[in-house]
C-alpha cells in the first residue's frame, strides 16, 4: 500500500501565490528566473478575471497527502486552449509541468498529465500540445511512455511590443 495519496485539481484563487512560486521554481530549474514577469496579481487576472470572462490560462495543482494525513503541493501543469485550423478543433497547449525535487519519481508528473489528459477528454478536445528541450532526455523518456510522441521542431519567439 503506497505511503501517500496524490489527488489533482484545479486551481481555486486561492492557490495564486502557490502557483507563483511553483512558476519561479521552474524558472529557476531552467536557469531563466530572469524572463518570469508575471506576478501574482497578473495571474490572478489571467485564471480569474473580474467581471467574469473567459480565462486566459489554467492549471492543474497535484497534492500528495501522506500516511498522516498531512498535504502539501508537490507540483503543477499550467494550460491555455488553442485553436488549430489545420484540424479544425481545439487543443490544448500545455505551458508547464512541474513537480518539486522532494516528489519526483513518485508519479506526480504522471498524474499532472493524465488529469490533463483527462480534461481535454471531458472537454471533447481530442490534442495536447506542449514542447520540451531536445536536450531534455529524461522528459522525453517520461513523455513518450505515456504515449506521447515527440516532433523535434525550433520553437520561434518575436517580441513585437519592444519594437
Amino acid at each position: 500500500m503506497p505511503s501517500h495519496h496524490i489527488t489533482v485539481r484545479p486551481i481555486t484563487e486561492n492557490d495564486i501565490d502557490s502557483l507563483y512560486d511553483l512558476i519561479i521554481a521552474i524558472a529557476r530549474h531552467h536557469d531563466q528566473e530572469q524572463y518570469v514577469q508575471t506576478t501574482p496579481a497578473k495571474l490572478r487576472k489571467g485564471a480569474f478575471p473580474s467581471p467574469p470572462e473567459i480565462a486566459t490560462f489554467g492549471a492543474l495543482l497535484a497534492e500528495v497527502t501522506d500516511a498522516q494525513g498531512t498535504s502539501a503541493i508537490a507540483g503543477y501543469a499550467s494550460f491555455t486552449w488553442n485553436y488549430s485550423i489545420w484540424s479544425g478543433g481545439n487543443y490544448m497547449n500545455i505551458d508547464d509541468v512541474f513537480v518539486w525535487d522532494e516528489f519526483r519519481g513518485q508519479k506526480v508528473g504522471e498524474k499532472l498529465m493524465l488529469a490533463a489528459r483527462d480534461l481535454c477528454k471531458d472537454k471533447h478536445v481530442e490534442r495536447l500540445r506542449w514542447e520540451v528541450q531536445q536536450d531534455n532526455h529524461k522528459a522525453i523518456k517520461f513523455y513518450r511512455r505515456l504515449g506521447a510522441r515527440v516532433d523535434i521542431k525550433g520553437v520561434c519567439k518575436w517580441a513585437v511590443a519592444s519594437e
